[in-house]
């Protein structure tokens, strides 16, 4: 069997190198455009900042290590320019010697992943990508020096504008202030890293304006001058670099061009086993649109391990073992100025979009034992059906202990846990490591709390609705102490601390409470309270944290900070 893979990254070599272990005396060649194989493109804005600084750590295989190891053929520098289905063949050209020349194939594989977006503005070729090993070259480089071509040993002092504040975007920014970049991020839409809701995101943004990074939100480039980029509001940003990141596409011209079916999402069409239109080529990798696990649509998600995963599939297909793709749940997790920020499944936006019906709860709860040194405060939401309490996503943001637990809930969801199974979950734990009722487990007594109907709530973009057509029959009580409420307080909120309220119902007889606290818990023992005596009330979910994030994220997105 002759197998020729276009694409030496993720999806294409996990293909590669998993056949070859299926079927040793199939004859496979990889073709390479860039000058690397198999390199590690999540770590190029570390790279950036030398935090990685040996390049060829980045470079995981190379073609000689290939061969000696797996027999693979791996060509570099080679560019597939066509692909004619009906032939089996491919056109290749080398970039180097520019000989080009016939291949063919009983089998191929087509892995070219994603391509930066490229803004259609003038000036756009000065802004720098970061896709391979040569575009960190390209963007050190650039740092070391000035517009005038003098030569600097750092970044400091240098003003750089970042297109996009997606991964790439955010990773970029944090490693440029590493370097003592001044770097502002212009982003077009109303808030940072879509794929969150604005009240899970707001603290990550704000650490990046704490360490520095301006962020400009509702914001976009009209075109890029040789020394700034110019905004379409006039606003005029020195820039010695800029970098685009406003996103990635399917790389997927070769299939449009070979006539192989292209997906709703803009992606390649493959069915469960990989397997494109044409039933000799397969595809892999973020050039493939996947099935979303939870509403079923096609999507794209351009990850490194869906990539591998599906690479894999690939290869085990082409050897007759009859593998089936899973849904991609696209669980993922960024990190800037130590702080964290994960998701996996649905954002509350994306649930309403699709028309999934959903129950969203935010909690706050500690990444270990408060009385062990050295706790941080993790910011959670997690949504559920509300009728089944089937888990439908989560999101959390913190210091430390995210990656567990959005871990924890993206394996939850694999498996259709409920929300109420989150209580039962017997968890690792030790003082330093976690809590005896661990944020998972509290995720599941709060969902249950709000599934069974024992503490109803309203969420914080709801409560001004709320109160507005009250007609003076809502009243909203702040149940934290007379310290908390004066050091920052909701509006129109009546402070009675929760260790007060017994004492104080006769002011709330006959009215409809809202109750808050800091995080929502002591908001569920007032709403307890007064639900004792006949008083109706609902308690503010995840309390005045999450108020106070959601309402300062509205104030950015109004006034396009």
């Amino acid at each position: 069997m002759k197998v020729i893979i276009i694409g030496g990254v993720a999806g294409g070599m996990s293909a590669a190198t998993r056949l070859r272990r299926l079927i040793e005396d199939a004859e496979i060649t990889v073709y390479e455009m860039s000058q690397n194989v198999s390199y590690a493109n999540c770590g190029l804005p570390y790279f950036v900042s030398n935090v990685i600084s040996d390049r060829d750590e980045l470079v995981l295989q190379t073609p000689t290590s290939l061969w000696n190891r797996f027999r693979l053929d791996v060509r570099v520098n080679s560019k597939v320019t066509s692909i004619d289905p009906a032939a089996k063949t491919v056109q290749v050209h080398n970039l180097q010697t520019g000989e080009s020349y016939t291949d063919s194939y009983d089998k191929l594989v087509i892995s070219t992943g994603a391509k930066p977006r490229r803004l259609n503005i003038p000036g756009i070729e000065r802004a720098l990508p970061l896709r391979n090993v040569e575009d960190a070259d390209a963007v050190k480089l650039a740092l070391r020096s000035s517009v005038d071509g003098a030569p600097s040993s750092s970044g400091a002092g240098k003003k750089a504008v970042v297109l996009g504040a997606g991964f790439i975007g955010i990773e970029l920014a944090e490693n440029l202030r590493e370097l003592g970049v001044d770097v502002t991020i212009v982003q077009r839409s109303s808030r940072i890293l879509g794929q969150f809701d604005s009240e899970m995101i707001q603290p990550l943004q704000e650490r990046l304006e704490q360490h520095g990074v301006q962020v400009l939100l509702n914001a976009q480039a009209a075109s890029i001058t040789p020394d700034a980029v110019i905004l379409v509001d006039g606003t005029v940003l020195p820039a010695d670099v800029v970098l685009t990141a406003a996103g990635v596409e399917p790389d997927n011209w070769l299939a449009r061009q070979a006539g192989l079916r292209i997906g709703e999402s803009g992606g390649l069409w493959v069915d469960d086993q990989q397997r494109t239109s044409d039933p000799d080529i397969y595809a892999a990798g973020d050039a493939v649109e996947k099935q979303g696990q939870l509403t079923g649509n096609s999507t794209l998600v351009p990850l490194a391990n869906l990539a591998n995963r599906h690479g894999r599939l690939v290869a085990d297909s082409i050897a007759g073992l009859a593998p089936t793709a899973r849904p991609a749940l696209a669980t993922v997790i960024i990190g800037a100025f130590g702080l964290a920020a994960g998701i996996t499944g649905l954002s509350e936006a994306a649930a309403k979009k699709a028309g999934v019906p959903h129950q969203a709860i935010h909690l706050h709860p500690s990444s270990h034992a408060g009385y062990y040194p050295g706790a941080k405060r993790i910011s959670l939401k997690v949504l559920f059906e509300p009728t089944t309490g089937r888990i439908l996503g989560a999101q959390a943001t913190g210091e430390d202990g995210v990656d567990k637990r959005i871990d924890v809930i993206a394996t939850a969801i694999f498996a259709g846990l409920t929300i109420n199974d989150l209580m039962d979950l017997e968890l690792a734990y030790a003082p330093q490591f976690g809590s005896a009722k661990d944020a998972i487990n509290q995720a599941g007594y709060v969902g249950n709390n709000v599934l069974s109907g024992n503490t109803p709530t309203i969420q914080w973009h709801e409560l001004d609705s709320a109160l507005a057509v009250s007609d003076g029959e809502t009243v909203l009580v702040d149940v934290r102490t007379t310290a908390e409420n004066a050091a920052g307080s909701i509006p129109g909120a009546v402070n009675i601390p929760v260790d007060t309220l017994r004492d104080q119902l006769g002011s709330l007889s006959g009215k409809r409470v809202i109750v808050h606290c800091q995080v929502g818990q002591r908001g569920h023992t007032a709403v307890q309270i007064l639900k004792g005596h006949g008083i109706s009330a609902v308690n503010l979910d995840g309390g005045y944290l999450t108020w106070k994030a959601g309402i300062e994220s509205l104030a950015n997105h109004q006034k396009g900070k």
